[in-house]
């Protein structure tokens, strides 16, 4: 017969209640007691009935994630982190692609919580930024987590300092003698466009550089849009010698334009992204980009969310770390720039 709970906390010497606690990651139980339970857990086999959890305790125990972007690598890498969360703490997580700009966007989000009753959201940007959706949230007092919000100084959820990683990177094509670094931005209501294009403007200040409107083409985080970007920024009458790509998905596709105009990377063009994800090693040459973790960053994520549902307490907004992943995309400047 399948093992219940009260036979756990017979085994183990305890109420149920305690067993309960445990199971749910309460804090205020003695280690000694904890192990004791856990033992008896593993030694019976019991696992967990989601739906007499979810009676008992009114909650789902359900986090629904929501996306909008255009590249399936940094999702699936979000998705990874956020599911180890979940899983260590007995919760289910539900993924749903949405259109942040369509007309009934809020609706749509607003019977999703009425149908499966999350206990929370994760949201990635550019829905972690959409102030109807936030709106309905606070007033419907569901908990959410953001990721790389526009507004990283307060609520809950994991972000980085976008601004000084893309600026390094400008430096970094700067101490190669690049002059002329052009960026393909990323989509216009990303926060992570924000922040890069800054980034960018700042690291051209710091190397004495100036900022050229015409260097600067607006891009959708996409490999297509790397394409269509870079294919303007070649027709230039003095092209540039380096682009920045907003994302990995789109230094790819500035690589496929460089190679169909016959350009050498980096002989000829110097080409970098962000992010860091499998791609960037994948292609020919391998990117030099921001290390950006966004697995961790989803698993933190969604750790504080699932902290603030069980505490009532809000959790924070944590800063995890970039890095430079140098490759062969980038070298020093060519001292004749090829038409």
């Amino acid at each position: 017969m399948r093992a219940r709970i009260e036979d756990v906390a017979r085994e183990a010497g305890v109420s149920p209640k305690t067993v309960s606690r445990v199971l749910n990651n309460e804090p205020n139980v003695r280690n000694e007691m904890r192990e004791r339970i856990l033992a008896a857990v593993e030694m019976l086999g019991y696992r967990p009935n989601p739906s007499a959890r979810s009676l008992a305790s009114n909650r789902a125990f359900l986090v629904a994630l929501l996306y909008d972007n255009p590249s399936p690598h940094y999702v699936m890498e979000v998705q990874q982190g956020a599911l180890e969360a979940c899983d260590a703490h007995q919760y289910s997580m539900m993924v749903r692609p949405l259109v942040s700009g369509a007309p009934d966007f809020v609706e749509r989000v607003d019977v999703l919580i009425s149908q499966f009753r999350p206990d929370g959201l994760l949201l990635t940007p550019p829905i972690c930024d959409h102030p109807a959706l936030l709106d309905m949230l606070r007033t419907r007092n569901v908990p959410w987590a953001s990721i790389s919000p526009k507004n990283y100084t307060e609520g809950v959820g994991a972000t980085l300092d976008e601004r000084s990683a893309s600026c390094e990177m400008v430096l970094h094509l700067a101490s190669l003698g690049h002059r002329r670094i052009a960026h393909i931005t990323g989509h216009p209501t990303h926060g992570g466009n924000v922040w890069r294009l800054r980034g960018y403007r700042d690291g051209l200040e710091q190397a004495h550089l100036a900022y050229d409107p015409e260097l600067v083409v607006e891009g959708r985080f996409s490999f297509d849009s790397g394409v269509a970007g870079a294919r303007r920024l070649f027709a230039l009458e003095h092209r540039p010698t380096a682009i920045f790509g907003a994302n990995d998905d789109t230094a790819a596709g500035i690589l496929w334009a460089a190679a169909e105009r016959g350009l050498k990377v980096p002989k000829d063009l110097s080409v970098c992204g962000f992010d860091d994800i499998p791609l960037a090693r994948q292609v020919w040459p391998a990117l030099t980009t921001v290390r950006q973790p966004s697995q961790d960053m989803g698993r933190i994520a969604a750790m504080q969310l699932l902290r603030t549902i069980r505490s009532g307490k809000p959790g924070q907004m944590v800063s995890v770390p970039y890095t430079l992943r140098l490759r062969q995309s980038t070298g020093a400047a060519p001292r004749r720039v090829r038409p």
